[in-house]
């Protein structure tokens, strides 16, 4: 089953090209054709690098990882908000921060700092404990920050990959990408250059249309990823039990050999009991001796047996 129909593309128009005078040569083997100085970009082509695509970050989702959307063009912000939370990802829809992935250790400090104030802003939007104009000042600061990393707030490590919308507005995130070896997924408009993008989807970054089906093409491609991540995962901790029981089992049964051999060791210990009773038959021949020693008052009644003799 397709991905994306073709029919999809043509309503979309993700076949129209930018004018011909400002496409980028290295394009050209993705260009249908031109109609009235417009460049038709080859769908057929499209559609198959656009499945290559979304197999790949299914696969990269199934993993574990996660996709940065990114799309500060006024057309595509709305689409990569709401694309990026429906898959659970993170997205960068305004100004890209230079260093926000080659220097990531500072945009966490950034992003602790724009979290602080936001617990000092409390529920009910109001500072409390501080002045006026000193609220005015923070708050006017925390909507700075939360405009250029609201949508990577939670986001904790680099992503597993980038996907891009516009590679001529957004080059210095596709460097900074490349710089850290992440690979990029990007819509590539007939005006962009294709080098270094590692998973190429030639097509309209500029319709609105265009724009939502690309990227609601990927999202769904993380949704799957990660219910195929989540199966795995309740499969494993199914099997966990399963696994801890079966060395009980095994433990029991080496337990009844030792129960079989535990009486053997009052066995061995059973002649232990019999030496002490033998010291009391060592004494034994004591208490004999004194009765041997009964006789001689038999021979003193004798002696007075004889004392009638003289009388």
């Amino acid at each position: 089953m397709a991905v994306v129909s073709m029919k999809q593309f043509l309503e979309a128009g993700a076949h129209f090209g930018h004018q011909t005078r400002r496409w980028h040569p290295k394009m050209q083997p993705y260009i249908f054709g031109a109609t009235n100085g417009i460049h038709i970009i080859d769908l057929q082509k499209t559609l198959r690098l656009l499945k290559t695509a979304y197999e790949f970050v299914r696969d990269l989702a199934a993993q574990g990882e996660y996709v940065l959307f990114i799309g500060t063009k006024l057309q595509a912000r709305d689409i990569i908000k709401e694309e990026a939370e429906r898959s659970n990802c993170f997205y960068i829809n305004e100004r890209w921060l230079g260093g926000l992935m080659t220097n990531f250790n500072t945009i966490k400090q950034s992003i602790a700092k724009l979290k602080k104030l936001e617990e000092m802003r409390g529920e009910n939007g109001l500072y409390e404990g501080i002045i006026k104009k000193e609220a005015m000042r923070t708050e006017k600061m925390r909507l700075k920050l939360e405009k250029g990393l609201g949508g990577i707030k939670e986001m904790r490590k680099l992503p597993g990959a980038v996907f891009v919308v516009d590679c001529k507005k957004e080059r210095i995130a596709l460097q900074e990408a490349a710089k850290l070896g992440i690979p990029i997924v990007a819509v590539v408009d007939t005006n962009c250059d294709p080098e270094g993008i590692d998973y190429v989807i030639p097509g309209n970054d500029d319709a609105v249309r265009s724009i939502r089906l690309f990227t609601y093409t990927v999202a769904n491609a993380v949704l799957e990823g990660r219910a195929i991540h989540d199966a795995r995962q309740k499969a494993a901790e199914e099997e966990r039990p399963a696994a801890t029981e079966r060395p009980a089992r095994g433990r029991g049964r080496g337990a009844q050999a030792p129960s079989a051999a535990a009486p053997a060791m009052p066995a061995q210990a059973a002649p232990v009991p019999p030496a002490a009773p033998a010291m009391p038959a060592q004494a034994a021949p004591v208490p004999p001796a004194t009765p041997a020693a009964e006789p001689q008052p038999a021979a003193g009644a004798a002696a007075p047996a004889a004392k009638p003799e003289p009388a």
